[in-house]
C-alpha cells in the first residue's frame, strides 16, 4: 500500500444541511433557478454583441441590472425581515419565469431590439433584489446558526454547480441553427418553472415580528447596525468592492473571446462553465469547514487570489490559458462568497439577517454599476488593460480588509492584556 493519502472531505459533514427535508427543497429550487439565470445571463450578452459589437454595450445591460439592485435590494433585505419568506420567494422567482417567456418570444418572432435587454435585465435586477437576501435569511431559518456555513456554501453550489453546464449548454443552443437564443430562453422559462414548483413545497411561516413599519426606517436601521459594528462593516466593504470590480470579468467574456481571440457564441458558454469548474471543486471540502476557525484567513487568501486571477486572465496568451485561470478565478471566487456571507450573518441578529444580506448583495448591484464605466474604460485602453485594473483594485481591496482586521486583533489583544 502507498504511504501517501490524500485526504478527501467528509460527505456527511459536508452535505450534513441536504439531510433537512425543507432546506432540500430550497436547494433544488435555487439549482433550478440559477440554471435558468445562468444562462439568460449568457444569452443577454450574446444578443447585446450581436446587435452592437461594443464592449459598451455590454457595459451597459449589466448597468441597469446593477442599478435596479442598488435600488431595490435595502427593500428587499426588509422585507425577507418582515413578511413569510415562501411567498418571497414565489413573487420573484415568478418574474424571473415571466422575463424568460418574454424573451423567448420576441426572439423567435424576430422583434428583439437593444432596449428590450435593458427591460429583461431590470426585472432580474428586481427579482435578485428580493430573491437573493430571502433565500439566505430563509437558510438561516431552517438550519439554524450551526449550520449556516454550510447552508450557505452549498447555496453556493447550487449557484456555481449550475455555471459548469448552463452557460455552456445555452452557447451551444444558441449556436444551433433549428434552436438559437429563442429556443435557449424557452429552456430557460422552462427552468424557472421547476424552480416555482420547488418553491411551493416549502414551508409557510410568518415572520416573527410583521408589525407595519416605515420601510425607508427599517432600511436606515439596518445600515446604522452594520454600521456600528466594525467587523460588519469592515465584511460589507470588502464584499462590495472585490466583486464590484474583480467580478465584472463575466460581463466582458463574451469580448473577450469573440473580440479577442475571434471565437464563435459557442466558446463563450465554455470560458463562462470554466470558472464554474473550479468553484465546485472547492464547494464540498469548504462546506466541512465553513463552520470552523480561521474562515477569515482562507477569505482574505481566496480573495487575493481572486484579483491576481483577474489580472492574469488580461494577459492569457491563448484560449486554453484563459481555461486554466478562469477555473482557478472560480475557486476563489466561491471561497471568498461562501465565507464573507457566513462571517457576516454569523455576526448579524436573527432579526437583522435579511438586512445584513441585502448590504451584502449590494455587491452585485455595484458589479452591475461599474460594468459600463468598465466597458467605457475597454474601449478606451483595451480589454486586456482593463481586466488588469480590474483584478488590482479587488486585490487591493482584500489587502486593505486584511490589514485592517489584524489591526482590530491586536487592539482587542492588547485591551485584554491592559485589563
Amino acid at each position: 500500500m502507498s504511504r501517501f493519502h490524500i485526504p478527501l472531505p467528509d460527505l456527511g459533514a459536508a452535505l450534513s444541511s441536504l439531510q433537512i427535508p425543507e432546506y432540500r427543497s430550497l436547494w433544488w429550487a435555487g439549482v433550478f433557478s440559477f440554471m435558468s439565470v445562468q444562462g439568460q445571463f449568457v444569452l443577454r450578452g450574446l444578443l447585446a454583441w450581436d446587435l452592437t459589437e461594443r464592449e459598451g454595450a455590454l457595459g451597459l445591460v449589466y448597468l441597469v441590472f446593477g442599478l435596479t439592485m442598488l435600488i431595490t435590494t435595502p427593500f428587499g433585505g426588509v422585507v425577507a425581515d418582515r413578511f413569510a419568506k415562501r411567498s418571497v420567494l414565489l413573487w420573484s422567482q415568478g418574474l424571473i419565469f415571466v422575463a424568460a417567456a418574454l424573451m423567448a418570444l420576441v426572439v423567435l418572432v424576430d422583434v428583439i431590439e437593444f432596449w428590450m435587454l435593458l427591460l429583461a435585465s431590470v426585472c432580474q435586477g428586481l427579482a435578485f433584489a428580493f430573491y437573493g437576501p430571502a433565500r439566505v435569511a430563509m437558510a438561516a431559518e431552517l438550519v439554524g446558526r450551526e449550520q449556516l456555513g454550510n447552508a450557505i456554501t452549498l447555496s453556493l453550489l447550487s449557484m456555481n454547480g449550475t455555471r459548469v453546464f448552463a452557460p455552456s449548454l445555452a452557447g451551444v443552443l444558441a449556436g444551433i441553427a433549428f434552436v438559437g437564443i429563442g429556443g435557449a430562453y424557452i429552456l430557460s422559462a422552462l427552468m424557472s418553472f421547476v424552480s416555482l414548483l420547488q418553491i411551493w413545497r416549502l414551508p409557510h411561516r410568518v415572520a416573527s415580528d410583521a408589525t407595519p413599519r416605515n420601510p425607508f426606517s427599517e432600511i436606515i436601521a439596518g445600515v446604522k447596525y452594520v454600521h456600528s459594528d466594525r467587523s460588519l462593516r469592515r465584511l460589507v466593504a470588502a464584499s462590495f468592492f472585490v466583486i464590484m470590480f474583480g467580478f465584472n470579468y463575466v460581463a466582458f467574456i463574451p469580448a473577450l473571446v469573440e473580440g479577442i481571440f475571434d471565437l464563435s457564441d459557442t466558446w463563450v458558454g465554455f470560458v463562462s462553465s470554466a470558472s464554474a469548474i473550479g468553484a465546485v471543486a472547492v464547494s464540498l471540502p469548504l462546506a466541512a469547514k465553513a463552520d470552523g476557525p480561521g474562515g477569515a484567513r482562507i477569505m482574505v487568501v481566496s480573495g487575493l487570489g481572486f484579483g491576481l486571477g483577474v489580472m492574469l486572465l488580461g494577459a492569457a496568451p491563448t484560449i486554453w490559458v484563459v481555461f486554466l485561470i478562469a477555473i482557478g478565478i472560480g475557486g476563489c471566487t466561491t471561497a471568498f462568497q461562501s465565507l464573507s456571507n457566513t462571517l457576516a450573518l454569523s455576526a448579524a441578529s436573527d432579526h437583522m439577517q435579511g438586512r445584513v444580506q441585502s448590504l451584502m448583495q449590494l455587491s452585485f448591484a455595484g458589479f452591475g454599476i461599474a460594468a459600463a464605466p468598465i466597458g467605457a474604460l475597454a474601449e478606451a485602453i483595451g480589454l486586456r488593460k482593463t481586466l488588469a485594473v480590474m483584478g488590482g483594485i479587488a486585490a487591493v481591496a482584500t489587502m486593505v480588509f486584511a490589514i485592517l482586521e489584524r489591526s482590530a486583533v491586536r487592539g482587542n489583544s492588547a485591551a485584554l492584556v491592559d485589563a
